[in-house]
């Protein structure tokens, strides 16, 4: 008999995670619009898996090393493994398209390419080629240069086979880089009847690419999407000379130009053009060649336009206020009489935004604190604090320079920041600041009191708009005063601070956790109630599975909600029989980290801003919250058990990997993100 794993490998159970956001555009009681746009989101996450995941096991190869055990296996089968499931969700992914189009379709929306043009559609598509698209494009007939165009991560090309009938023309290849930063990719046509029609732009350089080389006298023989995903690591030199903010913005700038991991393209394209760019970039045929369909980069189908009624999207609900929280009356006062739990996007993160605007202008307001990861194009709230700053507060906000992706924003924000007097702090050597904080001191009669907000999430209102976060607004000082202390460290990170309360990564909370973890192993030996209820994105690490492992052999119940990576295996006997773990994937991206233990029926209660990963626990500096608010617990218990019951949008997390949906005997239907919003809007009536 083969022996039962005891984890599975992160990289497959992430595809596991993406492939549950592909059942989300299978689902036909999702909403058209937005099951295309589940499409975008599979495709966008799998540009980032190939960024960052996949580069790095080529890594490991590359260096010779596959000999060596990554992550518990060896690189070249872990990669031969990627590839094989990557192709089969590719295949789903193309007939999940084809699908969609259809039932589009029978509702007189039509994408259609450069051959289904009416002639009053030719007419608009001509003239809109010449006035917008000519002008932006760049041709590179590829007989032209010596070396082979650099492709630009994220960027979709049109590869172009290029014959002649006349002697002197020899066939040739071109590339067009399709301007999607420029212009938009999905191009709304006029409508005929009550008929709507949509296509794409790189239908529209199609159309028109015998205008392009007319001069040159060559027929088209055909033109295929191609796209490059390239390493997104960034590489830093080690010039004691340069600051952070130099090595980061150097490391930027090294990325664009790094190894290719993926070439994704239309599987008809002809193959002696193929072969060609496939020998000229060098190219892995067996690790790095994924074949697809007429169109790549599915990201920009996040944004495919909505041409119908309502009834195509999910309805949008309104962002609640909170019942503590009223128009013109101090949200400060209002955390000073009681905790505040803010849930978004149920509840309007604009609450967070006027705690800052107001802590700006509050003359007995002294100090603002702020840890930044990642924020809004056009932030808010870093208006708020540069507003703060202007107002003669000592504004200190310490910037994540090496948030992935998001470097080159963070970069911009902390030279704003500097401009008006902030003091700007770049974390510490070596640790990733994840910590969500917010301190601020106010004047109080003779006293300096704090307030703080610790956040499961990014102070982000784009992500509070689509990311399911915990916000904690309190004035307890137990917890404001050890806030303080991590911005006192950002500051003098050679000396020591004592916490008693916050847990923090990388020294405090893997032993927190373990410790915890065998309280309840001790109390299910005695007999005593025993379990322990988790709500996290990604649980990974190796040692705390084990832990996991050996208090469900120890008869702890563990229940689980993972919405991504779950390296742990449920269910398995002798192994994790007391462990069950779903996943929900929904209209909002679950984010929240919540963990209940039941401590001998004194319940624990924390949220964080850390997943159970090593880089969480040992590279990163992460902060993990007690909540002692009684109602507040009540509020994280409710929000916990509406989930767990959740029949709609939930997958159970298996041994083999394929994601059923929860089975109910309950006859009503339970949506989580739609109970809750009820759950937030009925305590507004309370």
């Amino acid at each position: 008999m083969k022996k039962q794993a005891k984890i599975i490998h992160r990289e497959l159970s992430w595809l596991s995670f993406n492939e549950r956001v592909l059942q989300e555009a299978q689902d036909t009681s999702v909403p058209l619009i937005e099951r295309i746009r589940f499409l975008g989101i599979f495709s966008n996450n799998l540009d980032e898996f190939f960024k960052v995941r996949v580069a790095t096991v080529k890594r490991m190869i590359a260096l010779h090393n596959d000999e060596k055990l990554f992550e518990g296996e060896k690189p070249k089968k872990l990669l031969n493994q990627i590839q094989k499931k990557v192709l089969q969700l590719q295949n789903k992914f193309e007939y999940t398209y084809l699908q969609i189009v259809n039932e589009l379709e029978k509702n007189n929306i039509f994408i259609i390419n450069e051959l289904e043009l009416s002639p009053s559609q030719e007419a608009f598509v001509k003239k809109y080629f010449y006035e917008n698209v000519m002008p932006v494009i760049s041709p590179i007939l590829l007989s032209n240069v010596e070396t082979f165009p650099y492709l630009k991560d994220k960027s979709i090309y049109l590869a172009i086979k290029l014959t002649g009938n006349i002697p002197e023309v020899c066939t040739d290849y071109a590339l067009i880089e399709v301007p999607t930063k420029i212009l938009p990719r999905f191009i709304v046509l006029p409508p005929e009847d009550d008929r709507k029609f949509i296509i794409l732009l790189e239908d529209v350089i199609r159309y028109s690419l015998d205008d392009v080389f007319a001069l040159l006298h060559f027929d088209i023989a055909g033109a295929w999407i191609i796209k490059l995903t390239r390493d997104a690591e960034l590489d830093m030199d080690n010039d004691i000379s340069k600051s952070l903010l130099e090595l980061i913005s150097k490391g930027v700038d090294s990325r664009k130009e790094g190894q290719p991991v993926r070439f994704v393209f239309d599987n008809s394209i002809a193959k002696d053009l193929l072969d060609s760019i496939v020998m000229k970039l060098n190219l892995d045929p067996n690790s790095a060649l994924i074949p697809g369909g007429r169109y790549h980069n599915f990201k920009d189908f996040m944004q495919f336009p909505n041409v119908n009624g309502p009834e195509m999207v999910y309805p949008k609900d309104t962002p609640l206020t909170h019942p503590q929280v009223k128009m013109q009356v101090s949200i400060l006062q209002a955390i000073a009489a009681k905790d505040i739990l803010l849930h978004v996007p149920y509840h309007d993160f604009n609450i967070f935004v006027r705690l800052l605007q107001e802590a700006s202008i509050d003359p007995k307001v002294t100090e603002v604190c702020l840890t930044v990861y990642r924020v809004a194009n056009n932030s808010k709230v870093i208006n708020a604090l540069i507003n703060a700053a202007r107002n003669g507060k000592t504004v200190k906000v310490v910037i994540e320079l090496q948030a992935r992706f998001d470097e080159e924003a963070n970069i911009y924000w902390s030279r704003k920041l500097e401009e008006v007097g902030a003091q700007v702090f770049f974390g510490v050597p070596n640790l990733k600041v994840h910590a969500k904080l917010l301190s601020i001191a106010r004047k109080e009669g003779k006293k300096l009191n704090y307030y703080s907000c610790i956040s499961t999430g990014n102070f982000h209102e784009g992500n509070a708009s689509v990311y399911s976060d915990l916000m904690l607004f309190t004035a307890d000082q137990k917890i404001t005063a050890e806030v303080k202390k991590v911005f006192n460290f950002f500051e003098n990170t050679y000396r020591n601070y004592t916490f008693r309360h916050l847990v923090n990564s990388p020294l405090y909370l893997r032993k927190k956790i373990y410790t915890l973890i065998e309280n309840e192993i001790k109390n299910a030996k005695k007999g005593r109630e025993a379990y322990i209820i988790l709500k996290i994105n990604n649980l990974v690490d190796r040692e705390i599975i084990n832990k996991l492992y050996k208090a469900s052999q120890a008869g702890v119940k563990i229940k689980m909600i993972v919405r991504g990576i779950c390296s742990l295996i449920p269910g398995i006997p002798g192994q994790s029989e007391n462990i069950e773990a779903i996943s929900i994937i929904d209209k909002y991206l679950e984010h929240s980290r919540i963990v209940i233990f039941c401590n001998g029926g004194n319940e624990l209660y924390y949220i964080s801003s850390a997943d159970w990963m090593n880089r969480n626990l040992d590279r990163r500096i992460e902060v993990s919250c007690p909540i002692y608010d009684k109602d507040v617990q009540r509020e994280i218990k409710d929000l916990i058990d509406i989930q767990l019951h959740d029949n709609v949008k939930a997958r159970i997390i298996n041994p083999v990997q394929d994601n059923p949906y929860v089975k109910s005997d309950s006859s009503k239907r339970i949506r989580a993100q739609v109970e809750l919003y009820n759950y937030y809007k009925s305590k507004l009536k309370e």
